[in-house]
């Protein structure tokens, strides 16, 4: 639980600089850079500190494509677009998760009403991202993605592991 009040409290006071924006610019295709800035700021902060550590963790013990790695960062929860669910749903999704996850389930499945939109976005932005990451041709990216918060498997390739990774530490 401390490190969901770490990520509220970066949340909150996210802030993305130029030299941020110019790693974004050169990193992306101009149709995945639209869907990167589609996401809530905070969730920008997030993708960019995940790649961060992604590219960090990767210099320590290199494998697969770093590149790959690095645009699967910065995409990983394009899935979650401002407006869908913004800070307070994302911490209203968590919640509702950790004290009621049988409801929280019940409800995302539904997807209807306010709560039950937040709910399945929560759930579903792996799988919602990748649709749209797909639809650019970026099904490497998309196959990542779909799977960064399924349970590990042998097959995992090494850039998922890494990004799963990152994630977690972020």
């Amino acid at each position: 639980m401390i490190q969901r009040v770490k990520q509220f409290y970066r949340a909150i006071t996210a802030r993305i600089t130029m030299a941020d924006r110019a790693w974004v610019e050169e990193t992306l295709p101009a149709a995945a850079k639209s869907l990167f800035y589609d996401m809530h700021p905070a969730d920008q902060y997030h993708a960019l500190n995940v790649a961060k550590t992604a590219m960090r963790l990767w210099g320590e013990a290199p494998a697969g494509d770093r590149d790959l790695l690095l645009r699967a960062a910065l995409l990983h929860d394009v899935g979650r677009v401002q407006g869908d669910m913004d800070i307070m749903g994302k911490v209203l999704a968590v919640l509702v998760k950790h004290f009621a996850p049988v409801k929280a389930r019940q409800l995302a499945k539904t997807n209807t009403g306010w709560l039950g939109h937040i709910l399945y976005v929560y759930y579903q932005h792996p799988e919602i991202g990748a649709m749209k990451l797909e639809g650019i041709g970026m099904k490497e990216e998309a196959a990542i993605i779909r799977c960064h918060h399924r349970k590990k498997t042998e097959n995992d390739p090494p850039e998922l592991a890494l990004l799963r990774a990152a994630d977690e530490l972020n």
